[in-house]
């Protein structure tokens, strides 16, 4: 995939976040790491509906779905305040779908593409491949 030059680029799973900027001029691609805030998870995920035991089964569970719903909070903001132009998003499944479902309709619209994939504890090499790839 071309991916242009600017665009951010998310990985995350639900527990880590990275973001990358691509300084690669089509086609290719050179992500440069970006700065990573401290992303604070309320209580608002998707699992905040399910408290029961037999809904979800374990804490964890609800723990990612919260750190997703953070950080799609957290890029709704960027996206906001213009200091996203271009979004491409790499996450595992589980964390892609729960984000999906709290962006922001000025995030949508700087999507560029998703890739359902864990590469959160891959190198940069790693997720350059990926990306050209997909």
């Amino acid at each position: 995939m071309i991916i242009p030059n600017d665009t951010t680029v998310v990985v995350a799973d639900g527990r880590k976040l990275r973001l990358f900027r691509n300084r690669g001029r089509e086609p290719n691609i050179s992500l440069t790491t970006l700065d990573v805030p401290e992303l604070e998870a309320g209580n608002w995920g998707s699992g905040a509906r399910h408290r029961s035991a037999a809904a979800n089964p374990d804490d964890s569970r609800l723990d990612e779905d919260d750190f997703a719903a953070e950080a799609a909070a957290y890029l709704n903001r960027e996206a906001i305040n213009d200091s996203i132009s271009l979004l491409y998003i790499i996450a595992d499944p589980r964390t892609l779908g729960e984000m999906r479902r709290h962006f922001h309709d000025s995030l949508r619209s700087r999507l560029v593409g998703e890739l359902a994939k864990d590469l959160t504890g891959h190198s940069l090499e790693a997720i350059e491949a990926a990306l050209a790839k997909a």
